[in-house]
């Protein structure tokens, strides 16, 4: 690996940028690309090579291609992914385990003492201060989910309208279409714009007649898989 291609590899990743790198197996020439910068070797020339970076980088998961004579192996270095859950409730609680063992590192925000504890959430992150205050310095990226759970505005709102001006990928709040109608007014007034707000899912998760809080996290979960890794990403 040519050291410019191991510096800018290193750079994406202590940046949290996505980067993807190309090798051609037949030569050993590899070309890094982050974002729209090309490193390295020229990329090799195969027609269908755009199509494949973007499922590569979508999939999350390395694959090669016959190019002619050639062989080539596209690999993706995505950021890891992070969860940031606003609001230490019940569907927090089994949230927080099912998206660790997906992968995300997860954080629960809530400046509610009495319910960011470690007895309630034993092996979770925990943040006890407002979580715009922890967005803005962390800011959600093209890595991040975040989902919105406690119900109420003083919380939530600050959170979103963070959440929906970055990259974060998704972008879920708790509660029903009345309730959500108001927020979409209050997130409004707050500046943001109607395809800013439109990136919002809600209410939170898939339809799948969910109940109980479990049933909530499950649902969030796979909304959150489905705008990770499916065709079509919302915002």
């Amino acid at each position: 690996m040519k050291r410019i291609v191991l510096k800018e590899l290193r750079r994406a990743r202590d940046s949290r940028v996505p980067a993807t790198l190309v090798t051609d197996l037949s030569t050993g020439a590899q070309t890094l690309i982050v974002g729209e910068a090309f490193y390295g070797d020229p990329l090799p020339d195969a027609s269908e090579l755009e199509q494949v970076i973007d499922q590569v980088m979508v999939k999350d998961k390395g694959r090669t291609i016959e190019a002619g004579d050639s062989r080539i192996f596209i690999q993706p270095f995505n950021p890891p992914l992070r969860m940031m859950i606003i609001g230490a409730v019940h569907i927090s609680q089994a949230l927080a385990p099912m998206a660790k063992i997906t992968g995300y590192d997860v954080t629960v925000i809530d400046p509610r003492t009495a319910w960011a504890t470690e007895e309630r959430f034993p092996g979770v992150v925990l943040d006890q201060r407002w979580p715009d205050e922890v967005m803005e310095e962390t800011p959600p990226d093209r890595g991040t989910a975040v989902v919105t759970l406690t119900h109420d505005p003083k919380i939530d709102d600050p959170a979103l309208e963070v959440a929906l001006r970055s990259d974060a990928f998704y972008i879920g709040a708790l509660g029903g279409s009345k309730t959500n109608a108001k927020r979409e007014e209050r997130l409004k007034e707050s500046g943001l714009t109607a395809e800013q707000i439109a990136r919002l899912h809600a209410p939170v998760g898939l339809d799948l007649g969910s109940v109980s809080p479990a049933e909530i996290a499950v649902a969030t979960l796979a909304q959150a898989t489905l705008a990770l890794r499916g065709p079509r990403r919302k915002g």
